[in-house]
């Protein structure tokens, strides 16, 4: 199967055979049956010292890139793809060079060789999962962040660290429970994880050098060094050109114009931006499936040039008061919302007299419909879930509780390999659990969180993990908990902001780490690797990233003077923390003030409680028209919950992001996917690695070598990490005073 062939697909044709008797050695999925070989050599090793040394190096490093970038203007995620390619040249450099001598350790009597043989692909899929655990994010350090750079006290490190590993390990209990039903069963066949098949498929086949052309490697050297050689522009030298917003120069004096071309504060009309960071904010581009690229960009289009223009011009929710584009909390005047009127400094609660004599919370209008469409698609994707795959996932649901066969994969797993016993998962479930309970308990209780809560956060994870596991492993649409999670402890304990994140991360993100671990698992079982070797690097990875995401973001914390502080930041620091902000920002709407105030008759937002309803309805007329035109693929193609979702990330991302994203997205995932599949198939994701290892390791190495020594690029015009549009954070309000900006009659 080429690289890439289920890309783009809507609907994963799902063909199953229901004859025993003449399919019992196949897989019961088409999918599966085209893409993972029914074959298995268990006398390949997997859990080797290259295996170990690259995957513990490759986890550790992009842990470290993703948590350093995660706090600059322009976040760059490096995802697991680019381990995953750079480490298949330096695995087999190590099976050159290594000597094959065997050693035995003393007592024990294990025998192991630094060299046992060629690099083989257990191996490689083995360092990916390690490197996979780095690339994925540490949740709970957005905890730590806000509550030593955006709430200024004090946090105990030892708390902050347990935080961070209990809420990323707890999951791994719920998938031991639901582990046969999701990753045994050949009716769960978790359909993303056959893209990296393929892409595994294709990188352990001869790459043979055409005339005139380049091995994979050397085309991955080749644009690694350019894209190295030219962060330096936009990371360095001229920071403007990351966001270029050309309305701006032209009309210095509109706010209107502003408000329309900004592309970091605005609607990015003919805004653009020359650096790869900008286009990845979203994630690489080009490893985005062409589909959901245009339902994303419709969504886009949509919320951006239709609802937003509405509601700001209509002055809905009395709009024209606040910036057309913010991330931040406002009171009744247009005033930054002063939290400490309605916290108490001692108890850090709420302070039901200060709230009264102060001020409602408001939002930006795109960031309260941020919430409504939140809400929307929500409701939609359980809507579309039921509507496309509804019979279906009942089907394998049935077939998953009744059938004990397993097919080939699963026999051959069996028969090849040892299990990962039930024990093992207890084990780590009450242990993890205990040392929840220390962390929020404990530590003069600083993250507000009683046990009880605790225990309903854990509860609800279980609960859903199941469900919400059965869609991802048939449709491959995941079903967030953050809003629900925020909603729930928000009305039962509101006014604890540190509760509410709490909870959420125990509840949202456990659940979360258990679809993660079981769908890396289910990669393992496609790929024939010994599952005790999957289980032990899945938790030696998760233990060596939350704590490289950790340590890393304390001493960023602890060591750049007024980071996340735009306010007090030098001119073109990139320390802005785009993304902690939104979560502080989370915090007050839903722990501070509580969902009761924000989105009840009691609040401003109580009318974005019908987005539920619109979200759970806008589904049906889409699938009435498919089913009545099925012949039409361009309504088959249309999803819902990606484009009533479509704006998720925004803020903190910009109209900008997902301009250039969407561009280079369409560009090489539709145009030269169509028109020059063979490139696509052998190059895209080598160049969207190579772009991002080249802007990542460029990005430190300016860090250390220059920013870290207070040398700052020439100060000139182009220095500044703006787009030079500030007019367009400006309210219209007649009367609303903020400095900077001119005053509306």
């Amino acid at each position: 199967m080429a690289d890439g062939e289920l890309i783009g697909k809507h609907d994963f044709k799902l063909e199953f055979n229901e004859d025993d008797n003449g399919e019992e050695n196949d897989c019961p999925i088409e999918q599966v049956r085209l893409t993972v070989p029914a074959t298995d050599d268990s006398s390949q090793p997997a859990l080797t010292f290259r295996t170990w040394t690259l995957g513990i190096l490759s986890c550790a490093l992009l842990s470290f890139l993703n948590q350093f970038f995660g706090y600059r203007q322009n976040p760059l995620s490096v995802s697991s793809v680019t381990a995953q390619i750079v480490t298949l040249p330096l695995g087999r450099l190590m099976a050159r060079v290594l000597p094959t001598t065997q050693f035995t350790v003393p007592i024990v009597g294990w025998k192991f060789s630094f060299n046992p043989g060629p690099f083989n692909m257990k191996e490689h899929v083995l360092i990916t999962i390690f490197s996979s655990c780095g690339s994925s994010g540490v949740y709970a350090v957005g905890i730590v962040t806000i509550v030593k750079a955006f709430y200024h006290r004090k946090l105990n490190l030892f708390a902050g660290w347990l935080l961070v590993q209990t809420t990323q390990l707890l999951g791994y209990g719920w998938a031991g429970i639901y582990r046969r039903l999701l990753v045994d069963s050949p009716f769960m066949w978790w359909p993303d994880s056959l893209i990296q098949v393929s892409l595994f498929r294709a990188l352990h086949e001869e790459d043979i050098r055409s005339k005139g052309g380049l091995t994979r490697l050397q085309f991955f050297l080749v644009v690694f060094v350019s894209s190295f050689a030219y962060y330096i522009v936009p990371g360095y030298f001229f920071p403007t050109i990351s966001a270029i917003s050309v309305l701006c120069l032209l009309g210095k004096n509109s706010i209107l114009i502003q408000q329309i071309g900004s592309g970091l504060h605005g609607m990015g009309l003919g805004s653009f931006g020359l650096d790869w960071a900008t286009a990845s904010y979203l994630g690489n581009p080009i490893a985005s499936p062409g589909f959901a690229t245009i339902n994303s960009l419709v969504g886009f289009v949509l919320v951006m040039y239709v609802m937003l223009p509405i509601n700001y011009f209509g002055n809905f929710f009395d709009a024209k008061k606040f910036p057309i584009f913010s991330s931040r909390t406002f009171d009744q005047h247009g005033a930054p919302y002063n939290i400490s009127r309605v916290l108490n400094a001692k108890d850090f609660d709420l302070n039901i007299e200060g709230y009264n004599s102060y001020s409602k919370l408001h939002l930006s209008i795109f960031f309260a419909f941020t919430y409504g469409l939140g809400f929307a698609s929500l409701a939609a994707t359980i809507s579309h879930v039921a509507l496309y795959h509804g019979k279906t996932i009942w089907t394998l649901w049935s077939k998953a509780k009744s059938s004990v066969k397993l097919d080939i994969h699963g026999r051959l797993m069996k028969s090849n390999y040892r299990s990962v016993p039930e024990l093992w998962f207890v084990i780590m479930l009450l242990a993890v659990f205990g040392l929840s309970v220390l962390t929020v308990e404990g530590f003069n209780k600083q993250l507000q969180l009683p046990w009880w809560g605790l225990i309903m956060a854990c509860g609800m994870a279980l609960f859903f993990t199941l469900p919400v596991g059965i869609i991802q492993a048939t449709t491959n649409q995941q079903i967030g908990l953050n809003i629900v999670t925020e909603m729930v402890i928000g009305y039962i304990y509101p006014g604890r902001p540190l509760a509410n994140v709490s909870f959420k991360t125990y509840g949202y993100i456990s659940m979360s780490q258990a679809l993660g671990f079981l769908r890396d698992f289910k990669l393992g079982h496609y790929m024939k690797i010994p599952p005790r070797s999957m289980f032990i690097v899945q938790l030696v990875g998760t233990v060596v990233a939350s704590a490289v995401y950790f340590h890393t973001s304390w001493w960023l914390l602890t060591s750049i003077e007024n980071i996340c502080d735009q306010s007090k930041l030098p001119s073109g620091s990139p320390w802005t923390c785009p993304g902690d902000e939104v979560f502080y920002n989370a915090s007050i709407i839903w722990g501070v003030i509580g969902p009761m105030r924000m989105f009840t008759t009691k609040g401003v937002y109580g009318a974005m409680n019908w987005w539920f309803l619109v979200g759970g309805l806008l589904p049906i007329p889409f699938y009435l028209l498919a089913r009545k035109y099925p012949e039409k693929r361009w309504i088959q193609l249309i999803n819902v919950p990606l484009i009533t979702g479509a704006t998720m990330s925004m803020p903190p991302a910009r109209a900008v992001n997902y301009i250039m994203w969407g561009t280079v997205s369409v560009f090489f995932n539709i145009y030269i996917y169509r028109v020059y599949k063979k490139w696509w198939a052998r190059h895209a994701y080598v160049l969207g690695a190579a772009l991002d290892a080249g802007v990542a390791f460029l990005g430190v190495l300016l860090y250390f070598t220059l920013q870290s020594s207070g040398i700052a690029g020439p100060n000139w015009w182009g220095i500044e990490t703006d787009d030079h549009c500030p007019l367009a954070t400006c309210p219209t309000a007649p009367g609303v005073v903020v400095a900077g900006c001119p005053v509306v009659a």
